[in-house]
């Protein structure tokens, strides 16, 4: 039997190598951007034609390379930063491990001009697939200008699973924020296809963060800042009413590089508990510095993962220093005592309180009901009953509330295959509760219809309906509205234009990140269009972590939750009478999208035995 172990040929090699380092165009303007910080550019221009698909350029005004190490350069491995592998424990740049410019050059096509500021001429080398095709003296500035060309030319099958330029081009722009936001003290613009989007100019960090986060910070931001012997935070956080209910705008970075870490994240969470709504997250750039020996930043190809040698002690820090910021600028909730002089004269207030009068008032069940169980309303648990808490209860298939309901589980949710269908007692008048739900008489008994569950339902089906083919009206704007997004979103809203089109909204272009909204879904109510649109993209964004739903039907879930009827709205007649129509045409009418419940059904038998008959 012959041998059949053989080594890869280099360039092979070098492209799977490559693989691990460079997954899309963003994965080379990251290291492109990290080299030109690493070679003391004091202004850095990056540059993008076809969302790096065709070109990703960056040109910086640093150190430059000699001919001997612009070639050298290009080799695996070949790095500037390690003599000895103590070096790898005490890193402070950003790329260190010479795999960046190897693996770029064996997916694209390369060209560098690079000059020292004591040569009289610069270096320009050519390569492609790993291999120089032409090096020569060239004139140029002092500095470094790389330009990856056709990335994946010569791997077809990994440049078919890019995304669309929408897509690709949020991408870069993540990398492109996250590089610049920490180095406030460097210039740095991006220009996409012969536009600027960034025109950074150096300042503060707090300048830095309104440039690259918006305007709308400008005045919401706190300071934050702890000094220890072991590590150092600095860095802003959002005032509560910036919190979002996507994780956008939260950076954290160590030693000046961008990590990701639910663990800090839960440490900032924490810090705010009470203070914004459970499912809301703050916004907050922090750095952390500390001693490279007290980190492993070479845990990922990418260095995003990082693991700290003692995180409890770095969770404490980080916690408590949002927690000072907080205090400092009178953000935690405190007690006002500048209360209205008719409550300041009251007995409660003004007359001390008696020791006769603690004692009956300790001695009450009221008292002991708060202090042994720390509850309002305390219920004993006994063998016959133990409660849970509602979210903890699944939907069941056909239970006593549930009767109407089959709950099947898929990848995209709970479908709902309607059961045996019971029918509303005609021409009747519905009920509002609350101004939540909508009660009504049944041929078995009663239903109980969550408003805001079932418009939502009802859109649903009629938003995939439009996307699908049927396109829905638009409703034109006698005074069309303006609206500015940040970079960010810019491009994901450019994305989400031709389904949005479908979906009944007319928005044009109108600008770097401007854009007019000339019409909105005839159904909608009319007015706030721009906050509508804002909200549609948080919307959006909260369900962009979740991979098996498709763009379409995120953005046809974003805008059912978005414009649907909300608890707490009372509704007329004709309202309740519609929206029960609309939802009882529809499909599916038990659940929304999510598996929420639109509707219970209590039967005649079960509210006779609840009154004994």
């Amino acid at each position: 039997m012959p041998d059949i172990i053989q080594l890869l040929p280099d360039h092979i090699a070098n492209q799977i190598a490559a693989g691990e380092v460079i997954q899309r165009p963003a994965s080379a303007v990251k290291e492109l951007l990290e080299n030109a910080v690493d070679a003391g550019s004091t202004e850095i221009q990056l540059i993008i034609n076809d969302a790096g698909k065709q070109l990703v350029q960056v040109i910086d005004n640093g150190v430059g390379m000699s001919e001997t190490d612009a070639r050298i350069a290009f080799e695996r491995h070949a790095t500037s930063k390690i003599r000895e592998i103590e070096d790898l424990f005490r890193i402070k740049t950003m790329g260190f491990r010479g795999e960046a410019l190897a693996s770029i050059a064996a997916v694209a096509q390369v060209e560098i001009k690079t000059k020292r500021a004591e040569d009289t001429a610069g270096t320009f080398i050519e390569i492609e697939n790993s291999v120089v095709t032409k090096q020569e003296p060239v004139a140029t500035v002092n500095g470094t200008s790389i330009a990856m060309k056709n990335l994946f030319f010569n791997v077809p099958a990994r440049r078919n699973f890019l995304k669309s330029n929408a897509a690709e081009m949020r991408h870069i722009v993540d990398e492109f924020i996250r590089v610049s936001m920490a180095y406030p003290d460097i210039f740095f613009s991006l220009t996409a296809n012969g536009q600027q989007m960034f025109h950074l100019e150096r300042g503060t960090l707090k300048q830095r963060i309104v440039q690259l986060l918006g305007s709308q910070y400008n005045s919401k931001l706190v300071s934050a800042e702890e000094q220890t012997d072991y590590m150092n935070i600095y860095g802003f956080i959002g005032k509560p009413e910036t919190a979002k209910k996507t994780r956008g705008d939260q950076y954290f970075f160590v030693n000046k590089r961008f990590i990701k870490s639910a663990y800090l994240n839960h440490a900032v969470a924490s810090a705010f508990q009470e203070m914004i709504p459970a499912d809301s997250f703050p916004a907050y750039v922090l750095f952390i510095d500390l001693d490279p020996a007290q980190v492993d930043i070479n845990v990922h190809p990418t260095k995003q993962e990082i693991k700290f040698e003692d995180e409890k002690i770095v969770y404490a820090f980080v916690q408590s220093a949002i927690k000072h910021a907080l205090a400092q600028f009178s953000i935690t909730p405190t007690l006002d005592f500048d209360l209205d002089p008719n409550i300041q004269r009251l007995d409660a207030v003004s007359k001390p309180f008696t020791d006769e009068q603690k004692s009956m008032a300790s001695a009450s069940s009221l008292y002991q009901t708060f202090t042994q169980k720390h509850a309002a309303h305390k219920i004993d648990p006994t063998n016959k009953s133990e409660l849970k808490h509602w979210r903890d209860v699944p939907p069941t298939p056909e239970g006593e509330n549930f009767s109407q309901q089959n709950f099947v589980q898929t990848n995209t949710g709970y479908d709902l295959k309607p059961a045996v269908e019971t029918s509303l007692v005609p021409d009747q008048d519905f009920f509002q509760l609350h101004n939540t739900y909508i009660l009504a008489s049944t041929n078995k008994g009663m239903m109980i219809i969550h408003q805001q569950n079932a418009h939502e339902r009802v859109l649903y089906e009629r938003y995939v309906a439009a996307v699908e083919g049927k396109a829905v009206a638009t409703q034109r704007s006698l005074f069309p509205s303006t609206l500015q997004l940040s970079p960010q979103d810019t491009v994901l809203l450019n994305d989400l234009l031709p389904e949005l089109h479908q979906l009944g909204y007319h928005i044009e272009p109108f600008g770097k990140d401007t854009f007019v909204i000339q019409g909105t879904p005839a159904d909608v109510e009319q007015g706030n269009e721009s906050m509508a649109i804002e909200l549609l993209l948080e919307q959006f964004k909260h369900y962009t972590s979740d991979l098996k739903f498709s763009k379409r039907e995120k953005l046809v879930r974003s805008l059912a939750k978005q414009h649907c009827i909300k608890a707490g709205r009372s509704l007329t007649q004709k309202e309740m009478k519609q929206l029960v129509e609309d939802l009882f045409n529809c499909s599916q009418p038990n659940a929304t999208s999510n598996g929420f419940p639109v509707y219970m059904e209590i039967k005649k038998d079960e509210l006779e035995k609840m009154f004994g008959r």
